[in-house]
């Protein structure tokens, strides 16, 4: 392996999120717990960055001046080559609008197509900011739950509801759909022809479809990543779609981040809703990142990465199978989130979030957050040693 992702940096004090961020409301460490705490909450990863990410940054830092900048031809140039060359889709340079961040551009675009009061449909569980994006844009929340199946190895995992889908997007109050793939939390890596009937019923309706993509890049063994645009013309021409560098190379923090969209009229009514929402800026490092990121190195260095969390994921797996055999494992797909049923516990998830906080000092999400009460999230984007140590404290505490 190239690549050195047992490396532990230590994160915690440099004010990032994951490790610095304030405890859940209730609860309180002392300081030498939180000490030990490890995090495995935020979708956030604790490998470093590669050298080809930093040295070009370090060349742009030489500069020293970093004033306001436009942002080059060579960072939309990047773009169009690796969705070509790694998603097989043909992206036009005027399709492409740049945002700080997929967040701020799924708030923007959801501005764009759906006034006050419009419906805005979901598949919980769903990222959380998909109900807050909604909310914010005084819309109506319709959620189409995702339909659960229990696998024969005793994992499970989530399929579309079409019916449901078909009537939400029947209601002519409804505007615009969400889709979020590959699929935060529940790590589904959506093939063709399940992308391709909710884009029919969407489509056959009017309805807008948002695809958030950003998660593309990680995808396990024996799964491959579908554009939604990619299905044909007329997903193509019927979709926007928001993705970034950002999720897969960890550099969040330099706020970069694209979206595209094939139609010119909505194109106009897009950047509309981003000047209104005032995310017309990135970073002076974030295009720099996106360039050296999308590369042959940059693929290279996310195989590798793929392969040390599709280890990660096993090891969970293993340990659940073998110390906590009545929780069940969503199958991973795609992402970096394991996605656990913990209803057997007979505690909702945010007791069992506090309790593993104050019991064990290990952070993981509880999926009230994602629409789904009952389930726990857990990052599996870290050192294969604080993961392993992770899950022994959580062995300890649960399995009773």
């Amino acid at each position: 392996m190239t690549y050195n992702f047992d490396k532990t940096v230590c994160r915690r004090g440099s004010g990032c999120v994951k490790w610095d961020a304030n405890l859940p409301l209730g609860v309180e460490l002392s300081e030498e717990q939180r000490e030990r705490l490890i995090p495995l909450w935020v979708a956030d990863m604790d490998f470093e960055a590669p050298d080809f990410i930093r040295e070009a940054m370090q060349r742009r830092l030489d500069h020293g001046v970093f004033g306001y900048e436009c942002v080059p031809e060579s960072f939309y140039s990047a773009i169009i080559r690796w969705w070509a060359t790694r998603h097989g889709l043909t992206v036009q340079r005027d399709w492409i609008f740049y945002t700080p961040g997929v967040v701020p551009a799924l708030s923007a675009v959801i501005k764009a197509f759906a006034a006050r009061g419009d419906g805005v449909i979901i598949q919980s569980p769903s990222y959380n900011c998909f109900f807050s994006s909604v909310r914010n844009n005084d819309c109506k929340l319709v959620d189409v739950p995702l339909l659960r199946r229990d696998l024969p190895d005793g994992q499970f995992t989530y399929e579309y509801d079409y019916e449901g889908i078909e009537k939400a997007c029947a209601d002519s109050t409804n505007k615009v759909l969400l889709l979020c793939n590959p699929h935060n939390p529940a790590g589904r890596v959506w093939a063709p022809e399940e992308l391709r009937k909710v884009g029919e019923i969407a489509l056959r309706h009017g309805v807008t479809v948002i695809s958030d993509e950003i998660h593309c890049e990680i995808v396990g063994e024996g799964h491959t990543f579908t554009p939604f645009a990619s299905l044909g013309e007329e997903f193509l021409e019927g979709s926007v779609t928001l993705s970034s560098h950002s999720k897969s190379f960890n550099v969040a923090g330099l706020h970069a981040s694209f979206l595209f969209c094939f139609r010119p009229d909505w194109r106009a009514r897009i950047d509309r809703a981003i000047n209104i929402n005032e995310i017309c800026d990135l970073n002076v490092f974030g295009p720099v990142a996106l360039e050296a990121c999308y590369s042959a190195e940059g693929a290279r260095w996310l195989g590798e990465l793929n392969a040390y969390i599709q280890e990660n994921y096993n090891m969970l797996l293993s340990a659940f199978r073998e110390h906590l055999p009545k929780l069940p494992v969503c199958a991973l797909e795609g992402t970096y989130l394991a996605w656990i049923d913990i209803t057997a516990l007979g505690i909702s998830a945010d007791e069992l979030e506090k309790k593993l906080l104050r019991e064990a000092q290990v952070w993981i999400n509880s999926g009230r957050m994602y629409g789904s009460e009952g389930y726990i999230r857990i990052n599996l984007a870290c050192p294969h040693s604080l993961l392993e140590e992770a899950l022994n404290r959580i062995i300890t505490i649960l399995a009773v």
